[in-house]
């Protein structure tokens, strides 16, 4: 083989080489990019999440909206006449379901008081429990101008008790924290549902409403 010859099989098998490291090189490069990729696709998500700061929740803010509304004015009731004001403010979160029942809506009657054919009022139906079950029935419930007038009848009734027995509230206004006074207010007749006291001591925990009974 002439010298010719054996420069160009060297050149050739040079250049063969060359292609074989840039093909061994690209496909290395691929590889490392696949498992950038996949580590990548995997790692976004709890990055996402760990990072993320969540969505607020619209039925919280209203929620705090209507606490923060509430809680001044039971605090003027509790300091008039001692009636603890995470009461007041959980009796009418349950009651009036965060002030979107039809009664507190329309009427401003956030504690479900009912009235006489004498004052203002209007018959609507209701859930009481009678007998170890539920039964709906129609009964007169006032109608105020304000929801400051609902808070304060509200607490009159604790005050002032009722016709027939004056006293009737009197644990509720005395009580010393609201544990007790949950209580007192289905032993006084309040409220018909032995869960009662159970749900206003969820809702007081909950939202952290003791903070407001700190005179």
């Amino acid at each position: 083989m002439n010298l010719a010859k054996r420069k160009k099989r060297r050149k050739n098998n040079f250049l063969f080489k060359r292609g074989k490291l840039q093909l061994s090189g690209v496909i290395s490069l691929v590889l490392v990019l696949g498992m950038l990729i996949v580590l990548f696709v995997q790692l976004v998500p709890k990055l996402s999440f760990s990072n993320s700061t969540p969505a607020t929740n619209l039925s919280t803010v209203n929620h705090q909206k209507f606490i923060r509304t509430m809680a001044p004015y039971a605090k003027t009731m509790q300091k008039r006449y001692g009636v603890l004001p995470s009461i007041t403010i959980a009796q009418a979160i349950l009651e009036s379901d965060w002030g979107t029942s039809q009664l507190s809506k329309d009427y401003n009657n956030y504690f479900g008081m009912k009235g006489t054919v004498y004052q203002t009022t209007k018959e609507m139906k209701t859930q009481e429990f009678v007998n170890g079950k539920w039964i709906t029935v129609t009964a007169r419930f006032r109608v105020y101008n304000s929801w400051k007038d609902s808070v304060k009848d509200h607490t009159l009734l604790f005050v002032n008790g009722t016709n027939w027995n004056k006293d009737q509230y009197k644990a509720v206004r005395t009580a010393i924290n609201y544990k007790t006074a949950a209580q007192a207010l289905y032993t006084a007749g309040y409220a018909t549902d032995p869960n009662y006291p159970a749900k206003l001591i969820d809702l007081i925990q909950t939202y952290n409403l003791e903070q407001y009974d700190a005179q």
